[in-house]
């Protein structure tokens, strides 16, 4: 499991049970408010189950196991991804793994029921009868063919055992769980080479120890091709499987080679980066030297270098360096499986947009890609709002107004090989920090750009729900025809830019969402909006005032276009005015804004 589990808490009953838990393995305990005594407290246990489970962090649940299930139920989708969930009984002497059995929840619940002196209630058929779940091996082991997993324990299951063959059998111990069958039709194998077993088929199971380290080298833009081909020459050289590859490796200039991250994408396997002083630290085990090399990077070897750096002192060199016109290739060995890699991975930032600032407008994949992140970079106020997610991990907190050094310190971090989170309230991309992001990228040393190592890390965008659109969906349906958004804020924008917007915009009768409508210092600029748009559209258009989002302070209301005043915005609202076609309509609870698209007259249309 790459993100730490949880242990959730309900009842005073519970509370020593999830106590002990959470001791025991160093897990985070969240407590009900008012009824535990918890670092991290939350008011309702089904948003709170939610919010984890959809960020992928495992959750083990003091309570019973009905809480748990209404809580993940609207959620389920793929069992090969979702996080494991545990029910414990208050007592602590039942462990039920809910889901993820072979994703790590049965190899908890066991380990959980061993601290509590319990009875762990695994349902997983395998894991009874024969107590291993052949599709879940250990680190440092891949299973060659998954597909075939599920076949394969059922025949285990029929015939009470297996065979277990191959030239690393005697170094799989943890296949010593598996009972032995004479004459069973299934086989599970374990092996280093490319050959398959003397009779595959549905039965049969194959396990690589990952023993080997794949070092390559390239020349800028590479195609993807050539380093592929030669790799794949490599291996058919030494007879090994790419699933008994543990790690690709290189030298850090080349984290954004294209081929290189491609052919680590396509073996599913992680990569590794060393400085030019760490790959020439392993040049005396080398097989091979460069002095053109030394000249161009400082190392006199890329290849050979970083597969032996990445597998430490434990591995030597297996296959000496193959290169074609612009790439190399080498390949280290261990005598054990390698469950420790040296070197660094590559850094990856997170811009991602939280929504207004509750859970429930959070999409999954941004509260999945905060879960992995190591580090928490934004406006503290930000942060405060991913609640239990911004637990436990480190957090780098910056002010109102300082952006670009908010931006240029997650980029750094990253560049460190760190995983790290630049959280935005919204979207990041609508008027948030996406797109200083990228302009930092972009500048040149000369124009207070970011390191050579910051433009070489994984930027990946994830979108949220915008200020905008939590409006719309309270009003009704303000955005339903064409419409745009204007920053009323002149800090970065030229005033003369802002008016000339505001007029365009009034004359080609948009929806207007405006942003930043006010601040302390800015008062003027919402009313010369009012009377610039008071020239184009009716005096009764209709205009929506939607304050602090999401949040438990929410407070719409709606106003005419002439009655709008400043003294009842600030910065925290979002002002929707509706084009001359909009409508504010008294219907069901309440009163609904929206703009009509021209059905009406289509339909008009088609009866005339």
């Amino acid at each position: 499991m790459a993100v730490s589990p949880v242990v959730i808490a309900l009842n005073a009953s519970g509370e020593k049970t999830a106590a002990r838990i959470a001791v025991a393995f160093g897990f985070e305990l969240h407590g009900r408010e008012g009824r535990i005594e918890a670092k991290i407290s939350f008011a309702n246990a089904l948003d709170h189950v939610r919010t984890l489970f959809a960020a992928g962090v495992p959750v083990i649940g003091v309570c019973a196991s009905g809480i748990l299930i209404r809580a993940v139920a609207p959620l389920l989708s793929d069992k090969k991804t979702e996080p494991p969930v545990i029910s414990v009984s208050d007592d602590g002497s039942v462990v039920v793994p809910l889901l993820g059995g072979h994703r790590g929840a049965n190899r908890l619940a066991l380990e959980i029921a061993q601290v509590l002196d319990a009875k762990a209630a695994i349902t997983t058929a395998g894991d009874v009868s024969m107590g291993i779940a052949l599709d879940e091996p250990p680190l440092g082991w891949r299973l060659g063919n998954p597909e075939n997993a599920k076949s394969t324990m059922a025949a285990m299951l029929a015939h009470g055992g297996a065979l277990v063959t191959g030239d690393e059998a005697g170094k799989a111990a943890w296949l010593a769980d598996v009972p032995l069958a004479e004459g069973a039709e299934l086989i599970c194998t374990v092996q280093d080479t490319v050959q398959q077993v003397s009779a595959p088929g549905e039965t049969t199971l194959v396990y690589h120890p990952q023993r080997y380290v794949l070092g390559v080298g390239c020349s800028r833009n590479c195609p993807s091709e050539e380093l592929a081909n030669l790799v794949g020459t490599l291996l058919q050289k030494a007879n090994i499987s790419p699933k008994a590859l543990a790690a690709i490796a290189t030298v850090d200039v080349k984290a954004d080679e294209p081929a290189i991250l491609a052919l680590a994408k396509s073996f599913d396997v992680p990569l590794r980066l060393f400085t030019a002083a760490e790959l020439e630290a392993e040049t005396p085990r080398c097989a091979t030297t460069s002095e053109v090399v030394f000249a161009e990077i400082g190392s006199h070897g890329v290849a050979e270098n970083a597969a032996l750096a990445c597998g430490g002192a434990l591995v030597t060199l297996d296959q000496p360096k193959i290169k074609s016109a612009m790439a190399t290739a080498a390949l280290a060995v261990s005598g054990e499986v390698i469950a420790t890699l040296h070197g660094r991975p590559r850094g990856r930032l997170s811009v991602v947009g939280i929504g207004p600032g509750q859970a429930a407008w959070r999409t999954p994949e941004v509260s999945k890609l905060v879960a992995e992140a190591e580090e928490l970079v934004g406006y503290g106020l930000y942060i405060d709002l991913l609640g239990p997610l911004a637990v436990g991990k480190i957090r780098s907190d910056f002010p109102l107004g300082g952006e670009e050094d908010r931006c240029r310190y997650a980029l750094e971090q990253a560049a460190k090989g760190k995983n790290v989170a630049l959280v935005c309230s919204g979207d990041a991309g609508i008027y948030a920090m996406g797109a200083l992001v990228f302009e930092l990228l972009d500048r040149g040393p000369k124009d207070h750009g970011v390191s050579d190592a910051a433009h070489r890390v994984e930027v990946i965008c994830s979108p949220g729900v915008s200020a905008l659109q939590g409006a719309a969906a309270r009003a009704g349906a303000p955005l339903g025809h064409d419409f745009c958004a204007i920053s009323l804020s002149d800090l970065l924008t030229p005033r003369a830019d802002i008016i000339r917007r505001l007029k365009a915009a009034a004359e080609g009768d948009f929806v207007i969402a405006f942003y930043n409508p006010v601040s302390k210092k800015r008062r003027t600029l919402l009313s010369e909006a009012r009377d610039i748009l008071l020239q184009h559209r009716p005096a009764d258009t209709p205009v929506m005032l939607a304050s602090n989002l999401g949040r438990p302070t929410e407070y719409v209301r709606y106003r005419r276009l002439e009655d709008l005043r400043v003294d009842e915005v600030d910065m925290l609202t979002v002002v929707l005015i509706g084009s001359s076609n909009s409508r504010l309509a008294q219907l069901g609870e309440g009163p609904r804004m929206y703009t009509p698209r021209g059905y009406a007259r289509k339909i008009d249309g088609d009866l005339a």
